[in-house]
């Protein structure tokens, strides 16, 4: 669970912190002062601090300059009235992972806290390269075939540069943990480690995300707003799926790795930068240079150095040694013994296609011990935590398919007002949500680790889509 300290001498924002995020399930400390947060650091220091900056005696900017000397990766929230906007800014450019206006609304700051966390734990969590089978690591990579080991040599060769690194492969082969090795083994460890997925947020929002903007640029920049790229400042950007990024704005990513600068959007200010970029892609760029959707100046500005990861179907003998690595990390997740796993259940994951490669492992790995007896898990248990049916054969996709889109058809032919799009997002969701919770009989914790989303970010969606959840009373 995370810890959460909150620093602010007005007694009630105090007390509606603690409030809010202990209902979001997580700890929560608090502190009225910047000397009475620098001890509760000394101490032990949280996973997140949220600093205003306006404070008796040591005031905010000078107590995150403390606590970035006490604790340099812990992220740091800092609040401030509009009227100090300047000085939030400042702290920003210094490493604080971002800055909030005073009045906020929940869920923004909610989102917020929850990227910072996130932020946080790749600073701090080590990943580990080739550790045993049976070592508990929190998150490591795991293989030893050939490809594997010409992986780690990339990553011990290329860290202690400054060279910009291009990851590729197939989704879910561990692209992230190997950025992040890649950080935690260069010169820049101790400053900031961004993550963009260029997917994830909106085209219309990832430039000012990556750059920031000037006050006036548009229609409710109220004011300066610094971006991740000046945020990481001494530090490294991690660009995930580069190869989604919108043409126009690659142009923008060429000037950073050729000049080493940026313009905020809106502005005319020239300002130098210093960071190193890792990115990350599962599309042919290749093709995608010949379709006109990627730039290829880019292309070889991105690529000084290449680290190719092999899908999970080529390295099969790899297999059992991941499957041992997250039966040990799933269990000690869950508090309970590791079962073990028979030959037979070994010999069967070897033999399936993985279209997942390792984070489909893992999912399976971690559904089979949901519903283990305490017994090691056997070709049944591998096979129902596969599919509870046959894999789709490509006509049965195609069946799939169509059925999906005649639905689909029907609801674009019906009136239904602007927000169809989102009506059937929420509806996927809310399926999606439901039965989840029905696999882990409502456990919410579970059901989180099930969809790959925090425990907030489930509890928001529940409470948002009014899901009823229900739950089986077991007999002795």
């Amino acid at each position: 669970m995370n810890t959460i300290l909150v620093v602010d001498d007005d007694d009630q924002l105090r007390k509606s912190f603690h409030k809010l995020l202990t209902e979001e399930g997580y700890t929560v400390r608090t502190a009225a002062s910047g000397e009475a947060c620098l001890a509760m650091v000394r101490e032990k220091a949280p996973d997140l601090v949220i600093l205003d900056v306006q404070l008796p005696g040591i005031n905010g900017l000078d107590t995150f300059r403390s606590i970035h000397r006490i604790e340099p990766k812990l992220p740091t929230i800092i609040m401030t009235a509009f009227g100090t906007t300047e000085t939030a800014i400042e702290a920003t450019q210094m490493g604080a992972f971002d800055y909030i206006l005073k009045p906020f609304e929940i869920p923004y700051m909610l989102s917020v806290i929850e990227k910072a966390l996130e932020a946080g734990r790749f600073m701090r969590s080590p990943v580990e390269m080739d550790v045993a089978p049976d070592q508990i690591a929190h998150e490591a990579l795991i293989g030893r075939c050939s490809a594997m080991q010409e992986v780690y040599k990339a990553i011990g060769r290329v860290a202690s540069t400054d060279a910009t690194v291009l990851i590729r492969g197939e989704s879910g082969t561990g692209k992230e943990l190997v950025a992040r090795a890649i950080y935690q083994y260069s010169q820049r460890q101790d400053r900031p480690f961004l993550v963009i997925n260029c997917v994830a947020i909106p085209e219309t929002l990832l430039e000012s995300e990556l750059f920031g903007y000037e006050k006036g640029a548009f229609t409710g920049a109220a004011h300066r707003r610094i971006g991740k790229i000046e945020q990481a400042h001494g530090g490294t950007i991690f660009l995930d799926e580069i190869g989604d990024m919108p043409v126009d704005l690659q142009s923008k990513m060429l000037r950073l790795l050729q000049e080493k600068s940026i313009e905020r959007l809106g502005g005319r200010e020239t300002v130098p930068t210093d960071v190193r970029i890792i990115a990350a892609t599962n599309r042919d760029l290749e093709q995608a240079i010949a379709d006109g959707r990627f730039r290829e100046d880019l292309y070889y500005r991105l690529k000084v150095v290449t680290i190719w990861l092999p899908p999970l179907s080529q390295r099969a003998e790899d297999i059992p040694l991941l499957a041992e690595y997250f039966l040990a990390r799933h269990a000690a997740e869950n508090g309970t013994d590791n079962p073990g796993i028979t030959r037979e259940a070994l010999a069967l994951l070897k033999t399936y296609h993985w279209p997942g490669n390792v984070r489909e492992l893992s999912n399976v790995i971690q559904k089979a011990l949901i519903f283990n007896r305490g017994i090691p898990l056997s070709p049944e248990d591998v096979t129902l935590s596969l599919s509870e049916r046959p894999p789709l054969s490509e006509s049965a996709e195609q069946d799939l398919d169509g059925v999906l889109r005649r639905r689909i058809r029907q609801a674009l032919a019906q009136p239904s007002g602007k927000h169809l799009f989102d009506a059937c997002i929420d509806r996927f969701s809310a399926i999606l949500i439901s039965e989840a919770l029905a696999m882990t009989d409502g456990n919410r914790s579970r059901a989180a680790k099930l969809l790959g989303l925090s425990r907030p970010t489930l509890h928001a969606k529940i409470d948002k889509y009014k899901i009823q959840i229900e739950t089986t009373v077991k007999e002795p």
